[in-house]
């Protein structure tokens, strides 16, 4: 039973990013339709307006066209302040598309060409209506959903026969392309084509095919367009979370490399600084404080540390207790890696002395030395972690050690001191390590 516990965690994660990026795509859809309602409005009055000017002998036919367009101006802006709302569903947008579908279709099927002519009923068709029905999809394109745009299609297609179904059925007599003989000349061809009852019917139905197959092509680009921003936004969900969770555990750089190099870090041999800082008499501030005070001191203290050296570029690679280790130019480079190592020592040590960590006043001492060490990813059992190994290593450890018996904070070794200018260092002497045949010079800061 306990083999299985984690699987409820990686399903709820798995759960929360498809929501996540289904809350995108709720968005984007809100979005896309708040500014084709908008543009919508816009077209509207500009055709009333030209509509007006154009036709403004016939009050009678402005008024008409004024008021279907007021029709769905009102249908868009109802749509608008619903979007987003309380009252929003995901079935709403569906609703107004089929609604702006029915009243175009309704109009075409019942209104004449003209009212003061007395015309076949299909006589219409020979006016430009086909294209507002394009416009319409065109409105629903902007809502990001390939199921809407299929919607519109289909309801456009049928709601474009049906107008035309209507019309023919009070009608005597229709006239089709099939009236034209199978190899007609151009009178019998013209007799048929300009007859007043001649409705096309195929026409009719390849408009209503040639619809639908746009509307689908339109939805097969938003349904694949999805997908790869689908596909997108779960790669950086995961990113995101995988780097939050393993950079609480190793140090945010190296997380982010891991995550590029697909979970591996190949190991890199470099001269690099590296940075020792330990807690003066923490065995001590342990049996005082605590063990469960210890834990909100470090945490601070570490929080701090953390974020200094990573001002200074470098990073944490390992907490060891109450020490910390950290490196200037792995795995990130730096070619001022040890000016900024000794930079950030410095403000380790103003900080300690300038702030309590969880109430406790703290004092460090740090050792910095520059060096060839070798980094990388080393472990097993399918668990890793990112260490640093070398001589540069240990000296730096033993050079903040040191500092008790030179009555200093700060050690620094020659080849660091060397690797600096413009900064003023005091000689404490040269000291014997264990480990190093000859004596190593050391230094402190002025």
């Amino acid at each position: 039973m306990t083999d299985s516990a984690p699987l409820p965690q990686s399903t709820n994660a798995t759960t929360t990013i498809a929501e996540d990026v289904q809350d995108t795509f709720d968005r984007a859809e809100q979005t896309g339709l708040r500014l084709a309602i908008k543009g919508r409005v816009v077209a509207l009055v500009l055709l009333g307006f030209w509509l007006g000017v154009s036709r403004s002998a016939d009050i009678n036919r402005v008024i008409e066209f004024a008021t279907v367009l007021g029709i769905f101006a009102a249908l868009g802006l109802a749509h608008f302040f619903i979007i987003g709302s309380k009252f929003d569903r995901r079935w709403i947008k569906f609703v107004f598309v089929t609604i702006d579908i029915a009243v175009l279709s309704a109009l075409v099927a019942t209104q004449p060409l003209f009212d003061t002519a007395d015309l076949p009923p299909v006589m219409v068709y020979r006016s430009t209506i086909f294209p507002f029905y394009f416009v319409i999809l065109g409105v629903a394109a902007f809502s990001f959903s390939h199921i809407v745009v299929v919607w519109t299609g289909i309801i456009g297609a049928l709601g474009w026969l049906a107008a035309y179904g209507w019309k023919i059925i009070h009608m005597e007599k229709v006239l089709g392309w099939g009236d034209i003989p199978l190899h007609p000349t151009a009178e019998q061809v013209i007799a048929v084509a300009l007859d007043p009852n001649f409705g096309g019917g195929g026409s009719r139905g390849q408009e209503a095919v040639a619809y639908l197959i746009v509307a689908i092509l339109i939805a097969i680009v938003m349904w694949r367009a999805r997908g790869t921003l689908q596909r997108q936004l779960e790669v950086e969900r995961d990113n995101a979370t995988i780097t939050g969770i393993f950079g609480r555990f190793v140090p945010a750089a190296v997380a982010d490399a891991m995550i590029a190099d697909h979970g591996t870090l190949a190991p890199v041999e470099r001269t690099a600084t590296v940075l020792f800082a330990d807690i003066e008499g923490f065995t001590a501030l342990t049996e005082t404080a605590g063990s469960a005070k210890v834990f909100d001191i470090l945490n601070d203290y570490f929080d701090e540390v953390t974020r200094i050296i990573g001002a200074h570029k470098g990073v944490v690679t390992q907490f060891q207790g109450d020490a910390v280790l950290a490196t200037f130019n792995v795995p990130l480079e730096d070619p001022a890696h040890a000016d900024n190592a000794v930079a950030a020592a410095r403000e380790l040590l103003a900080c300690v002395q300038s702030r309590p960590f969880a109430g406790a006043h703290l004092n460090i001492r740090v050792g910095v030395n520059t060096g060839p060490i070798v980094a990388g990813n080393v472990g097993g059992g399918g668990r890793q972690s990112y260490t640093v190994h070398g001589d540069a290593v240990n000296l730096a450890a033993r050079l903040e050690a040191m500092n008790k018996e030179t009555g200093t904070r700060l050690l620094v070794s020659e080849s660091t001191r060397s690797a600096i200018e413009g900064m003023e260092f005091r000689a404490v002497g040269e000291v014997e390590l264990r480990g190093l045949k000859a004596p190593v010079s050391v230094y402190t800061i002025t």
